[in-house]
């Protein structure tokens, strides 16, 4: 709920069809990723267009603490070292799925002791995944509880072998093993056990990242992934720009009508963002890739979909937000995983939804939205989420006196999104 602390952002009303070429910062999956494995390398990293954000930010700080040293800290073109790994410390996760998953695992090739710890929301996300993993592979685990805060005291050197964990809560929990793998003295293969396994792609991102510093991979059955030991090479990185960060700013056309082109959308990528551009196309718009990038067209008329979405929940508020404004009815299903987010997404969303007038009925894995004639304006909870505070702004579009309450979460994984939401309006 709303926190007093935090001011009311009025979202904008497009007046006009838009006209906008929006440059996106890089992709914080790729980022995060990439800077773990800079720590693991066998020589320096430097990266050109890396995110800027908060979450990166906890990430740097994170290595930096494991012994890695930072060059040009702040900026989108850090050089990072390998990490001494001989540290006790303490870490802060903030609200960062990617520090909190990834890092522990990197931690147990510390000598040392490293606490993790985080925001009050990051002690409620799940974290027995990690927890028993670890000590699965035979690495001391102090913790209380099954969350946030616990100690991984790590001898410096980690097995591996073989390894069998349910990671149906989040696909993170899989990559987080993965990026530390190729230091385990056996490398590591690592099977899935569970009901499900949300965002596949993300996965296949972690083992190209992989790939392309010469470690060895390889899926030898559904949900097994073996991870040789071996080198990670270092050099130069090019981060991709944020494609999942481009739905609002894809939506904003389909909403205001006109056109909206991201530059430097890859032709090739492991991001599940690049599934917006079939999506939204059977929403009602126009998607041309050409050398300026991709280029979004929308008439302001959008239609309800159904769909699964079990293969990257980070899409499904934007398609939320589209439904509760299209003309026909939309069923979201297969991202039971989003509950254990930043927040309950699918609760918070659904609440959000009826709070202004829409008709949203939240389903074990999804959401029910119908069109409704009675939208209205109201304060927009963002719940500490940043996907939750860009959907209300792509609401707030087309429904007036919508007000995001603490627009400034969006600096998790993209600070200067009010202004390049008032850019994108043709504002200053």
């Amino acid at each position: 709920m709303a926190n007093q602390n935090y001011s009311l952002w009025a979202a904008p009303v497009a007046s006009v069809a838009l006209g906008a070429v929006v440059n996106l910062p890089g992709s914080k999956s790729l980022t995060n990723r990439e800077l773990v494995l800079a720590s693991i390398a066998t020589e320096p990293t430097t990266f050109a267009g890396a995110l800027v954000s908060r979450d990166s930010s906890l990430m740097l700080d994170a290595l930096s603490n494991l012994g890695s040293t930072v060059t040009e800290a702040g900026t989108n073109a850090p050089t990072i070292s390998p990490a001494t790994l001989t540290s006790d410390a303490t870490i802060d996760c903030g609200l960062a799925g990617t520090v909190m998953r990834f890092v522990p695992p990197l931690a147990t090739l510390n000598a040392g002791r490293i606490t993790f710890d985080g925001d009050e929301g990051a002690r409620r996300r799940p974290m027995v995944t990690t927890i028993t993993s670890l000590r699965a592979l035979g690495v001391e685990v102090a913790a209380e509880t099954i969350s946030l805060p616990f100690t991984v005291v790590g001898t410096g050197v980690v097995e591996g072998g073989e390894l069998t964990i349910d990671a149906s809560s989040s696909s993170q929990f899989v990559s987080g093993l993965l990026l530390a793998a190729p230091r385990f003295k056996n490398g590591l293969t690592l099977r899935h056990e569970g009901e499900h396994l949300p965002s596949l792609p993300h996965i296949e991102m972690t083992l190209e990242c992989l790939r392309q510093r010469g470690v060895t991979v390889s899926t030898p059955a559904p949900s097994v992934w073996r991870v040789e030991p071996g080198p990670v090479s270092g050099g130069f990185k090019q981060i991709e720009p944020d494609l999942s960060n481009a739905g609002p700013f894809l939506a904003a056309a389909m909403v205001a009508g006109g056109s909206v082109t991201i530059p430097d959308w890859p032709s090739v990528t492991t991001q599940v963002g690049d599934a917006f551009d079939g999506i939204l196309q059977k929403m009602g718009a126009n998607i041309v890739r050409d050398e300026r990038g991709m280029t979004i067209t929308g008439t302001g008329v959008i239609h309800g979909i159904e769909i699964d979405l079990s293969i990257g929940g980070e899409l499904a508020q934007v398609v939320a937000a589209l439904a509760v404004l299209a003309d026909s009815p939309s069923r979201i299903t297969g991202i039971a995983h989003i509950r254990g987010h930043e927040t309950d997404r699918l609760a918070a969303m659904a609440t959000e939804i009826n709070r202004i007038g829409g008709h949203c009925e939240e389903l074990e894995d999804g959401w029910l939205i119908k069109p409704s004639k009675n939208l209205h304006g109201a304060i927009w909870h963002s719940y500490e989420d940043h996907r939750m505070a860009t959907a209300g702004a792509i609401i707030g579009l087309r429904v007036p006196r919508i007000e995001v309450e603490n627009i400034e979460t969006t600096s998790k994984t993209m600070p200067d999104f009010p202004k390049l939401w008032l850019q994108m309006l043709g504002g200053n």
